[in-house]
């Protein structure tokens, strides 16, 4: 009797459900708690400094809200302390598990994409890396510039739009939300592509597609589909050390959001 697949479980914006979203924190958390990629999202301020924030403004303790990208990296952190930027998450994470890092809409990607070949350049690989966007545009702007990076198309309930797209991009990865999936298609799209969905936090439903080839479970609660890995957890606390020092050697380069300086090649 052949035996079901494991899906792969991916913390959203970490582990949202646990820490605070899209911070080295909740990317601890989701590794503690047995996630095997983590997502995250990607916008850029006004000085081109890649942060990672799920919406386009940070509303301050007196209720304003500070777009993104008509202010500063530095303005932002005096609003939000725990904001983090892509280029310290992924050293902070250090290859422990892969990075899905979605573009929002509208976002630039030249930043982007210079910080992910600065770490391929020191020893990251392609496989510690995937792009989501909902944006065809800037998938498509992302595949050109690094097409060793695997992509992945977001939809929300379009399959028609979201196969057209990954034809185009020739990429086997869609990701669309849980309530417009059911056993029939998650089954029937199984069959050709890699099929991840968000944001799902019902174990059944996700135990069920499982059986019929669902790919990846985005969720805020990694800890309600697995116990942590040990070879996971091994590998992140011996590498922590090693974060504090990176941290350390780069944090002047970080408060002034000089985000291309090389890195120091990843011990594996």
């Amino acid at each position: 009797m052949q035996q079901t697949r494991q899906a792969i479980i991916i913390g959203h914006r970490g582990a949202r459900g646990l820490a605070p979203e899209n911070t080295l924190a909740g990317f601890r958390k989701a590794i503690d708690n047995g996630a095997s990629q983590i997502e995250v999202d990607a916008r850029q301020t006004s000085d081109g400094i890649v942060v990672l924030l799920h919406n386009p403004f940070v509303t301050d303790a007196s209720g304003k809200k500070l777009k993104i990208a008509g202010t500063t990296y530095a303005e932002l952190k005096a609003h939000k302390p725990d904001l983090a930027t892509l280029y310290e998450s992924i050293n902070y994470i250090n290859g422990n598990v892969p990075f899905m890092i979605e573009v929002k809409r509208g976002v630039p990607t030249t930043q982007t994409v210079r910080i992910v070949q600065s770490f391929l350049d020191n020893g990251w690989r392609p496989k510690d890396f995937y792009f989501a966007s909902f944006s065809y545009k800037i998938l498509k702007q992302l595949g050109e510039a690094l097409p060793q990076i695997d992509s992945i198309v977001l939809e929300h309930w379009s399959s028609v739009r979201a196969i057209s797209r990954a034809h185009r991009l020739k990429t086997k990865n869609l990701s669309m939300n849980h309530r417009w999936l059911w056993g029939g298609f998650v089954r029937a799209i199984s069959k050709n592509y890699n099929l991840y969905t968000f944001t799902l936090n019902n174990t059944k439903k996700a135990r069920r597609w499982e059986k019929l080839g669902l790919y990846g479970i985005i969720t805020d609660y990694p800890d309600f589909f697995l116990k942590p890995i040990p070879a996971i957890i091994k590998e992140h606390e011996s590498s922590t050390s090693s974060h504090r020092q990176r941290n350390r050697q780069h944090q002047n380069v970080l408060v002034r959001a000089r985000q291309t300086v090389p890195l120091q090649r990843r011990s594996v």
